[in-house]
């Protein structure tokens, strides 16, 4: 179990500087399309073998609108906007996918108002989030806010990722989780590189240098399939709220990694936007962990980076 938590905690956490390496020499979603493409079908043989598990028409179709949320425009968003985003940051602001699943289920699917500690919840990571954007009119020990149409790219990949969450929760999907995985990852995958190649991708593509392909091998190995597995055998052996810590370690061991391996820059405002980011994903965790046993009160589910996400 140590082990298991070990890999969703730091895997997971580390693949937003592997991705930013991995896009510096292959084109973000191409490069993303190859991970999922890779790792996907590599689970359903798994699955195959193991298990002879035939999923239907119906199934394939909702994997693949899952798939779609949660990877092209929640993965494939981090992998774009890394280009012009430092990766701490990135995590950071994917970490906010709570906040946007209860705002989702508040508007869009159960009708319940958000008590008070999810309002303040709500409150903390949108200033959060507003000092970490906006810049400042002149240089001050704040420093300046990072790239608004990168950041804007990801609040909305968090979006498409909680849609996709919430969606995968009223639709027929198999019941093995790692089936239901490497179907998403397959089509998304697969539709990742159609985009790709779509936006000519494909006349950017150089001879990769070995540190971007080990990186796209790290991704397809330890963040797709170790952590993954990890994350779906824990969840069988654990509760959702110790499980859901990996929601707000993930983007301290991101920003870490990021400042002393990646060498990026990290800020007074940084700091103070993680500490607003984070404490709110924490009070809508503490709530979401209260409110688990009722029956009546809708659970918020955290968000997978690698599905994933991915998260990453």
């Amino acid at each position: 179990m140590v082990l298991a938590f070990l890999a969703i905690y730091v895997v997971w956490g580390s693949t937003y500087l592997v991705i930013r390496i991995a896009v510096h020499d292959i084109p973000p979603f191409l490069m993303a399309g190859l991970r999922f493409g890779i790792a996907g079908p590599m689970l359903l043989g798994y699955n195959q073998m193991v298990k002879g598990a035939k999923p239907t028409p119906i199934q394939w179709r909702n994997t693949a609108f899952v798939g779609t949320l949660m990877l092209v425009c929640g993965n494939g968003a981090v992998c774009w906007a890394e280009q012009r985003v430092p990766s701490g940051v990135t995590a950071l602001l994917i970490a906010t996918t709570p906040l946007w699943l209860l705002c989702y289920n508040w508007f869009g699917g159960e009708k319940k108002r958000p008590t008070v500690f999810q309002a303040t919840g709500i409150v903390l990571g949108l200033i959060g989030l507003a000092l970490l954007v906006l810049r400042t009119s002149s240089q001050s020990k704040l420093g300046a806010g990072v790239d608004l149409v990168g950041a804007l790219t990801l609040i909305g990949g968090s979006f498409g990722w909680a849609s996709g969450t919430m969606l995968a929760r009223r639709v027929e999907l198999p019941k093995s989780p790692w089936l239901a995985n490497g179907m998403e990852m397959t089509c998304g995958g697969a539709l990742m590189i159609l985009i790709g190649l779509l936006l000519g991708e494909g006349s950017q593509i150089h001879f990769p240098t070995p540190l971007a392909l080990g990186a796209l091998a790290y991704l397809v190995v330890f963040g797709s399939l170790v952590a993954l597995s990890a994350y779906a055998w824990l969840n069988t052996v654990t509760t959702p709220a110790r499980l859901g810590t990996y929601a707000y370690v993930n983007p301290v061991v991101a920003i870490l990694l990021g400042t002393f391996v990646g060498g990026e820059q990290f800020t007074l405002r940084a700091g103070l936007s993680m500490a607003l980011i984070l404490g709110a994903v924490v009070l809508l965790s503490i709530q979401r962990r209260a409110a688990s046993p009722t029956a009546t009160e809708p659970t918020v589910p955290l968000p997978s980076p690698e599905a994933a996400c991915a998260e990453a």
